[in-house]
């Protein structure tokens, strides 16, 4: 059996501009999705709320007014009134995977696939860049350990310079002396 690619037109930039950091997490909100998926809004709703049990906290949680109203004063992305009526729905990465069985049509299995790859690649740069992180901080805590030797090192021997420059005799010296001096 083939299967038909449909071109989904989406892109990676598109779907990253539209993903959000709400709770301590990477989210995308209903409306965004909907424009993804080419559905209204109160469908994708409707759906997702015919299968409630398919989208637990985790997955999916509605924003509460200070949310929203954050939301629209720090990204302008939500008209206001636009939501006045219902709850805006934001989906975990999880959730946005769940879509797919909630929307039947092909665009929605195929955008979701964009999405979670999208998500995966975020994922992957976040990785990367906590461990670039800990090598850096690694080289900076050898670079300060070095600091405070040398600094030690450099202390002992301005004590010594300066216990020479406070000797009052000079000092007897020790040692094999030879016979034709």
């Amino acid at each position: 059996m083939e299967t038909k690619e449909i071109n989904p037109s989406i892109t990676e930039a598109m779907v990253t501009g539209k993903i959000y950091h709400i709770r301590d997490q990477k989210v995308m909100l209903d409306s965004d999705l909907s424009d993804l998926y080419q559905v209204e809004t109160k469908q994708l709703k409707r759906q997702v709320k015919r299968n409630l049990l398919r989208f637990p906290a985790d997955f999916m949680f509605e924003l509460s007014d200070e949310e929203q109203k954050i939301l629209r004063s720090q990204f302008g992305t939500l008209g206001h009134g636009k939501y006045s009526k219902y709850g805006i729905m934001a989906f975990t990465e999880q959730g946005v995977a769940m879509l797919s069985s909630v929307l039947s049509s092909e665009r929605a299995i195929l955008v979701n696939i964009e999405i979670i790859r999208t998500f995966t690649k975020i994922r992957a740069a976040l990785v990367e860049s906590n461990s670039l992180r800990s090598d850096v901080e690694r080289i900076k805590n050898r670079l300060n350990d070095h600091d405070k030797n040398l600094e030690i090192v450099f202390n002992y021997l301005d004590e010594l310079i300066i216990s020479r420059e406070n000797e009052k005799e000079p000092r007897k010296r020790i040692g094999f002396k030879p016979d034709f001096i």
